[in-house]
């Protein structure tokens, strides 16, 4: 049996983290990593986003700085990632209008893929389904 692929969510605010955050998801899910899947949508309640985000699929949040709104606005939904990368933490500046080094980002792809693929995404229920979603 082929597992399923994870869900993946990033920021893809303004900053050049941010827009790291999101270069790394696309990646991951051109490259057959996770699924990734809307953020926005989530956190604007869309309802066939937030049914894709309470699936029950494991899920990686992938954030650009310490306000970690990718993995709050999981949170509005009682919905708690598998993994939580936060870009900052990982040595990357944000910075306003700048682009991101695409060098650095392919370096921390290396170290996210390599940490996916070490752990194990646990089984445990991470979700707690509301009604009429």
């Amino acid at each position: 049996m082929i597992p399923e692929k994870p869900l993946v969510y990033s920021c893809s605010g303004c900053s050049s983290a941010a827009q790291m955050a999101n270069y790394l998801a696309v990646k991951m899910d051109r490259e057959g990593v996770a699924e990734m899947s809307c953020i926005a949508g989530v956190g604007g309640n869309v309802k066939k986003l937030v049914r894709t985000a309470l699936s029950g699929k494991k899920i990686i949040v992938i954030d650009g700085c310490p306000l970690a709104c990718s993995k709050a606005c999981l949170k509005n939904h009682n919905i708690f990632p598998d993994m939580h990368f936060e870009l900052t933490a990982l040595g990357v500046n944000k910075r306003q209008h700048e682009d991101f080094d695409l060098m650095q980002a392919n370096e921390i792809f290396s170290t996210i893929i390599e940490k996916v693929a070490a752990q194990q995404i646990p089984d445990t229920v991470k979700v707690n389904y509301k009604e009429g979603i």
